[in-house]
């Protein structure tokens, strides 16, 4: 979709959220969603660290995915990173020749920066978490991203790796959501090392946020009201509380660290989490139509 097939689009949609859960419901029982799963609450019986660190580790391929075929056209183990594990394995789908095709050179440099940080999230993850690490799952990042589009308001068909405007809001369904999904499940941590990893993956997460809503921000009114557009979104579908920022705020006042009246980071739970990358439930579909590996899922 282009820049100005977008400004179109947003000059005509205003959905409520209401309607734009509804939608994404729709949508996503289309794609072929699966049974009931566990809920956190009752899944974590085991070791608490493994399990969040898997947890972290399912959003951490998913990203890596995302940006690594965007920089290069192929997936992570293009890259020799090992995707077996514990769990049911998947593929990802995708379009055939995903490579984004940078119309500018520092932003392109920003994206493969970025892909190099979550490739090593995933390897560091993978070797902290030994035989415990969880398999790559099933991975969707075509007809996710054009269900999540289309109840949002944005139009049909949208392709994230169309160009790099709609790579950069791609970009922003993933990095606010693993900021607060790092800190929502800081407190679960008990060891200390492994929290103190933690703590350095969310800041470097913290970093790409700060980088895409900026960009965003300064590509003007089209991008903040798609930002806002995919805000309202997450909103409607990781619970009853209203967590979610767009890049402004005000009288389109740039926003780019969402932050509470303490100027402290939100969290979200694991719950609140899946959520989002299931794109309208507790149950596997979305981002990743098999569900997580692992035990919170």
């Amino acid at each position: 979709m282009s820049t100005t097939n977008l400004v179109e689009v947003l000059k005509s949609r205003r959905s409520s959220r209401r309607e734009a859960l509804s939608k994404l419901i729709a949508g996503t029982a289309a794609l072929g969603t699966l049974g009931v799963t566990t809920s956190p609450s009752q899944a974590q019986t085991g070791d608490i660290d493994v399990d969040v660190l898997n947890f972290a580790l399912n959003l951490e391929y998913l990203e890596a995915e995302y940006y690594v075929y965007a920089v290069t056209g192929a997936g992570i183990q293009s890259q020799g990173v090992g995707v077996n594990g514990t769990g049911t394995p998947g593929g990802v789908t995708i379009k055939a020749n995903p490579r984004v095709p940078f119309a500018t050179s520092a932003l392109a440099q920003y994206a493969s920066e970025i892909a190099g940080d979550e490739l090593a999230h995933v390897k560091f993850l993978r070797a902290a978490l030994g035989q415990a690490a969880v398999a790559r799952p099933a991975i969707d990042l075509q007809n996710s991203f054009a269900v999540a589009a289309q109840a949002a308001g944005l139009g049909a068909g949208f392709d994230p790796f169309a160009n790099e405007v709609n790579f950069l809001l791609g970009a922003f369904v993933f990095e606010d959501v693993g900021v607060t999904a790092y800190k929502g499940a800081s407190p679960l941590i008990t060891n200390k090392g492994f929290l103190e990893a933690a703590a350095g993956i969310l800041a470097v997460e913290a970093y790409h946020a700060g980088i895409v809503r900026t960009l965003l921000y300064q590509l003007g009114a089209t991008t903040r009201s798609a930002s806002q557009a995919i805000s309202d979104l997450r909103d409607s579908v990781d619970g009853g509380t209203d967590l979610d920022q767009p890049v402004t705020r005000g009288n389109n006042f740039a926003n780019l660290v969402p932050t509470d009246a303490n100027g402290i980071a939100f969290s979200r739970s694991t719950q609140q989490v899946l959520n989002i990358v299931y794109l309208g439930g507790p149950n596997p579909g979305g981002f990743f139509p098999a569900g997580l590996n692992g035990s919170i899922r």
